[in-house]
């Protein structure tokens, strides 16, 4: 019995040193964090009606330039929020690389907001997986935090589809499949 409860005890002192493994983010949100939140990836379209403007978002890109919401009016835009100690943003991150190729000839605009992130790691993920457009730093989340009410603050990977009059079209909280995505985002653009 004291045999079990020393290996008992051993397996948890491993498994509490191995709780950083993924990442020694300050910022990280681990497994149990209440501030983390879990999305199926499932894209919820809302109707035309039901639509809210979207916020203003604007602010210096991780390559130094800037971008902004409102730069891009009468496109949609797809607004994907991401950070780079974030596996399933890792895992989703080719798909909304290759819809972004794929819609450019359409007018469809893909915005990156890297937030609660180190500036150096971010761009280590971008130079990683070269999305192929721009992503805003926003650290502090000011960005996220605007959209309460539509995107949980702490719903990480978060997906937005932005309709040519501003207003939020869809949404998907957690990794998006390149068949939803896509289908979603091709149903915004061919809206009139």
């Amino acid at each position: 019995m004291r045999a079990t409860s020393f290996a008992a005890a051993a397996l948890l002192v491993a498994m509490a040193g191995c709780a950083g493994c993924a990442g020694n983010q300050g910022s990280q949100p681990q497994t149990g964090d209440t501030r983390f939140v879990p999305g199926d990836g499932k894209v919820t379209m809302f109707q035309a009606a039901d639509r809210k403007a979207a916020p203003a978002v604007e602010g210096e890109t991780l390559d130094g330039g800037t971008a902004s919401l409102a730069a891009h009016r009468g496109k949609v835009v797809v607004i994907n929020f991401w950070a780079s100690w974030c596996a399933p943003c890792r895992a989703e991150a080719p798909v909304l690389k290759e819809i972004s190729a794929a819609k450019k000839a359409d007018g469809v605009v893909f915005l990156g907001i890297d937030f609660k992130d180190r500036k150096a790691d971010a761009l280590a993920f971008e130079r990683g997986h070269k999305p192929g457009y721009p992503s805003i730093f926003d650290q502090p989340g000011k960005v996220a935090l605007s959209f309460q009410g539509t995107v949980p603050p702490a719903a990480i990977p978060s997906t937005l589809i932005i309709d040519r009059q501003g207003r939020i079209a869809a949404r998907a909280l957690g990794a998006v499949t390149y068949s939803d995505l896509m289908n979603a985002v091709t149903r915004v653009g061919d809206e009139r």
